[in-house]
């Protein structure tokens, strides 16, 4: 009956041990006032992990994050400006490591192309509504699609006479 007790409370133990060591540390930082203290964490939401996919300082634990964040803080307590720490941190990670990267000639495909894609896409929807419409109105009159969009183009021309403009030739 000893042994079997003595290898269970064995067991526990080992398992209270592995638990110990797999536990992770929290890094404590220390400044001389609040202000330091709100912005090292106003700088830790904005950096990004170069190591992580989104995922910013704070939220990670990879060990180039903890050098990063050990980093910040000493150059928040050197007093360093926030861009100082900013442009240090771009010149070493390039730009991927900021949230909202600065628009440059590399990152204006980022700012504009979202709105880019979505001007061409309601274009691209314009356009086939308007083809289908045509299809519609041609079906509607019994002449086929290449009929009326010669159709169309001969409107077109006669309300630019019309209006006064000279024809095309």
């Amino acid at each position: 009956m000893l042994p079997k007790v003595f290898l269970i409370g064995l067991l526990g133990a080992l398992l209270l041990l592995a638990g110990a060591v797999s536990a992770s540390s929290i890094d404590v930082y220390e400044f001389e006032t609040r202000e330091q203290e709100a912005r090292f964490h106003a700088l830790n939401a904005e950096l990004r992990c170069p190591k992580c996919l989104n995922t910013n300082l704070w939220g990670s634990d990879a060990p180039i994050a903890q050098d990063l964040r050990r980093t910040v803080a000493n150059m928040v307590r050197e007093g360093h400006s926030d861009a100082e720490i900013r442009s240090y941190l771009v010149s070493r990670y390039g730009d991927f490591i900021l949230y909202n990267p600065r628009f440059t000639a590399r990152t204006a495909v980022l700012w504009v192309g979202p709105f880019l894609l979505l001007f061409l896409g309601i274009g691209i929807i314009a356009v086939m509504i308007r083809n289908q419409r045509r299809a519609a109105r041609a079906s509607r009159e019994g002449i086929s699609a290449e009929e009326a969009e010669r159709l169309a183009r001969l409107r077109a021309e006669l309300m630019r006479e019309a209006s006064g403009a000279a024809p095309r030739s």
